[in-house]
Formats: structure tokens, C-alpha cells, sequence
């Protein structure tokens, strides 16, 4: 197998794009939480922005603040004070590690945009599409801010998305209009939802033009980089400025891969990286599989927030199937066929699953899927066992004896 050597990471350009983005975000919320105006509403992160945002709301996003409490490795020290409370240490460390924030009084946004707290919310709107915990993470801000929570529960385990489950979910998505209305004190627009769901159609498709990229060999950019770039598409869905920053982004990459020019030095492995990041170890990990020659390229994570269903013509039909078709919501054989066709779309030669221990239902290695695959495809596996945000949960010296016997088996297959 290749030497493991220090390679310099080719920068992409655009992040300082994104990164601006970033932060013009964040002090728009926070200069809004100060005038009490525009409302403010937080959303799960594939919850229905679409409507908050066609009703006047600006959005917010506790999941994109708790993967910054990840990234800066803030989380582990701040999980305690949330189980204190009697959350589990084995639930979602998004949630206890946000809560632990907000009990200790400290944000990420601090270092990075001087901003000293998170904003208060006026409305709580969530889709359980994810998971159970978001439920319970946003009930407890919303009884400390004394504001409404309302949501929607999806369904789990989906085979095949039918009328009848999009139905459901249409009709619960209709009935949050109401409420809304009444904590905005704006009547719902019909043709001002349109508007937003074809932003936010055309910024998933931009979205997926640019993770469509790296089926290109050498590959313009790694699935590590995909997971700071990811931003616009999550918190800036169904805005122009989002279309915009992407729009650099595509170009850059397209550049690239006119150029031959790759995220990877010489370019020998190709991974597949299924389950939710290591936030604290982003980095680490990116130099760990660079130094190696491996580019993590692709991710079922990245590409959650690609929504092709959506339909500016249909809004509630079109949301409720696009929300619904996540590949989180679905069973297991209707997972492995996607990522059969994901391995086969960016060439891939080996697959990462990441078992992060407090997030069950974005780790796929529990019940045989990995074994199945490699049965069906051919493609190897490792499985890593670790956290989203708990440092305490995963061993970097383990994590790169094992990624490094795994890059001397594949090089072994050849």
C-alpha cells in the first residue's frame, strides 16, 4: 500500500463565498432577535422551510449550530449538562450537546461572528422525518421560551413512497397554517410559497450538480469538503443568495475537472462515506485518507438535502413526497438499492460506515447492510465506530490503524 505522507489539501476557492454567506445568515438572525422583527422561526434542518420562509419567517437551524458545537469540539465538554437533566447520553448528541450550550451560556457564533447568543425563537416547527429527538429537543425550548411547537409526524421504514403517505403529510403540512398565521400576523400566500418552493428546487438541483461532480476522475472535491459547503443548502433553501454562492461553487468545480485537477493528490481510492460526519475530526480525517491517496468523495449525508420532487407548481404535494422520499424515512432495501446506484454513479471502491453511537437512525451498519452489499456488489467495507459531536465515543488511534488496513485491502483487491 502507498506511504501515508502529509499532503497539502487543494482549497477551494468558493468556501470563502460560502463562508460569507455563513455569516451574513447568522447576523441577519441575530439583528432580528434584537428588533423583534422579522419573526423568527426555527425549523428542523429537513423541516418545511419552504412555508416559514413563504410566510415572512426568517429560519433557523439548531442542528447547523450543534454541528458547530461538533466542529469546534465545544460538544463533549457540554453533553453533561444536558444529561444532568435526565437526557440519556446515548440520545442525539446534537441535542444534549445544544442544550448543554444554552445551560452554560456559550455559542460557537461567539468566536465566529460575535454573536453572544442564539435566537430566540417566536415558533418551534419541526418533522420528525429525522428522528424522534428533534421533537423533544425543540418541546424543551419551546416551554423555556414560552413559544408554540408544532410539527409533522412522518412516517418510518417507508418501502415505497405511496399516495397515500404523501397525502398524510401534505394534509399536516396545510394545518400548520394556521398557527402560523397567527404568530405571524400574516396572511398565507399561496403564490408566495410557489415562488419559494422553486428557489429551493433550484437550489437542490445546483446542490447536485455540484456533489455530481466528483463522479469525475480525479474527483474536484472530497466529501469532507462537501460538509462545510452543504450550508447554503441547508439553512439557505428557497433564497436567491443561496443560488447565487453556488453558482461560484459549480464553476470552480467545473474548472477543475477541465483542468484534470483534483481535491486529492494523486488520486488512488475512491470511498463512499455512509452514515453523519465526525465533527470534531473533519479534518483529521480528511488528512488521515488524503495522506493515503483515498478520497472520500461521496456521502448519502450530503446529499439529504437534494429534493428533487419538488414541484413550485404543487407545493404541499410536492414537499410532502420530497420530505418523505429522504433517505432517512426509508427501509432498508429501498436504502441499499440507493446506495448501490451511488456506488456505481461515482465508481467507488470501497465503502465507510459510521456507527455514531447516539444517532441510530443515520447509522445503517447495525442490521447487516454492510455485509449484504458487499455480498450484492463485490465493494468492501470498514465500519467505524464513533460520534456526530461525543469525542468520548470514538478512538483516533483505532479509527487509523483500522482505515489504514482497510486502504492496504483494497490496494490487495487489485
Amino acid at each position: 500500500m502507498p506511504e501515508e505522507k502529509q499532503v497539502v489539501r487543494k482549497k477551494i476557492a468558493a468556501a470563502a463565498e460560502v463562508a460569507k454567506f455563513m455569516a451574513e445568515y447568522y447576523l441577519e438572525l441575530d439583528k432580528a432577535a434584537k428588533a423583534g422583527e422579522p419573526k423568527i422561526a426555527w425549523c428542523t434542518s429537513v423541516g418545511p422551510a419552504e412555508i416559514l420562509r413563504a410566510m415572512g419567517f426568517l429560519v433557523y437551524f439548531p442542528e447547523t449550530h450543534s454541528a458547530m458545537l461538533g466542529a469546534t469540539r465545544m460538544a463533549t465538554d457540554l453533553i453533561p449538562e444536558a444529561n444532568a437533566l435526565g437526557y440519556s447520553p446515548d440520545i442525539c448528541s446534537y441535542l444534549t450537546a445544544d442544550i448543554g450550550a444554552f445551560l452554560r451560556g456559550v455559542t460557537p457564533l461567539a468566536k465566529a461572528f460575535n454573536i453572544d447568543r442564539i435566537p430566540k425563537p417566536d415558533v418551534l416547527v419541526f418533522n420528525t422525518n429525522q428522528c424522534r429527538d428533534v421533537q423533544d429537543w425543540f418541546s424543551w425550548y419551546g416551554a423555556r421560551f414560552k413559544a408554540p411547537v408544532i410539527g409533522i409526524h412522518t412516517h418510518r421504514g417507508v418501502q415505497k413512497v405511496t399516495e397515500s403517505h404523501v397525502d398524510s403529510i401534505a394534509k399536516q403540512m396545510q394545518a400548520l397554517i394556521e398557527p402560523l398565521e397567527q404568530v405571524s400576523g400574516a396572511q398565507f400566500d399561496l403564490n408566495e410559497l410557489k415562488r419559494v418552493v422553486e428557489l429551493s428546487r433550484a437550489c437542490s438541483d445546483i446542490w447536485k450538480k455540484i456533489l455530481d461532480t466528483a463522479a469525475a476522475a480525479p474527483a474536484p472535491l472530497t466529501f469532507f469538503d462537501g460538509t462545510t459547503l452543504m450550508g447554503p443548502a441547508v439553512v439557505g433553501r428557497g433564497t436567491q443568495k443561496a443560488l447565487d454562492v453556488y453558482k461560484i461553487l459549480l464553476a470552480e468545480l467545473e474548472e477543475r475537472i477541465r483542468n484534470g485537477e483534483g481535491a486529492v493528490e494523486d488520486e488512488r481510492y475512491r470511498i463512499y462515506w455512509e452514515g453523519m460526519p465526525v465533527w470534531g475530526r473533519l479534518s483529521a480525517h480528511s488528512k488521515l485518507f488524503a495522506g493515503l491517496h483515498a478520497n472520500v468523495l461521496a456521502s448519502t449525508y450530503c446529499n439529504s438535502w437534494i429534493f428533487s420532487a419538488l414541484d413550485p407548481e404543487d407545493p404541499f404535494t410536492s414537499m410532502a413526497r420530497a420530505y418523505t422520499e429522504l433517505f432517512i424515512v426509508r427501509s432498508d432495501e429501498a436504502k441499499e438499492k440507493y446506495i448501490k446506484d451511488m456506488l456505481d454513479f461515482f465508481k467507488v471502491d470501497g465503502i465507510i460506515y459510521h456507527d455514531a453511537k447516539t444517532c441510530p437512525n443515520n447509522s445503517n451498519c447495525r442490521y447487516g447492510m454492510p455485509q449484504r452489499l458487499e455480498k450484492e456488489t463485490g465493494i468492501p467495507s470498514l465500519t467505524i465506530p464513533g460520534d456526530l459531536n461525543d469525542l468520548r465515543l470514538l478512538s483516533d488511534e483505532q479509527t487509523k490503524t483500522n482505515v489504514e488496513a482497510f486502504i492496504e485491502q483494497l490496494e490487495e483487491n487489485r
